[in-house]
């Protein structure tokens, strides 16, 4: 029995393998950009929204029908005019 490990008969992927790696690993550098865009995209809209909450002026209501003011009447009791 041999007590000693021959490194020659390892895969040809590791013998010139060094402990340090070279360069970044191009997966953390695709998830690096897509996290920026994202975090970007998010700030963005929060700025715009929170500026155009101080800005624009707040909205109009929509003009309520006939229709829906004659039962809204009816409903508090009073009664339509004309009736």
């Amino acid at each position: 029995m041999e007590d000693d490990f021959e490194f020659s008969n390892s895969p040809p992927s590791f013998q010139n393998m060094d402990a340090e790696p070279k360069g970044l690993n191009p997966g953390l550098i695709v998830l690096l950009v897509i996290g920026g865009l994202l975090l970007t995209f998010l700030v963005g809209n929060y700025v715009l929204y929170s500026y155009a909450q101080k800005t624009l002026p707040p909205r109009k209501k929509k003009p309520i029908s006939k229709k829906k003011m004659k039962k809204e009447r009816l409903k508090q009791g009073v009664s339509a005019p004309g009736e």
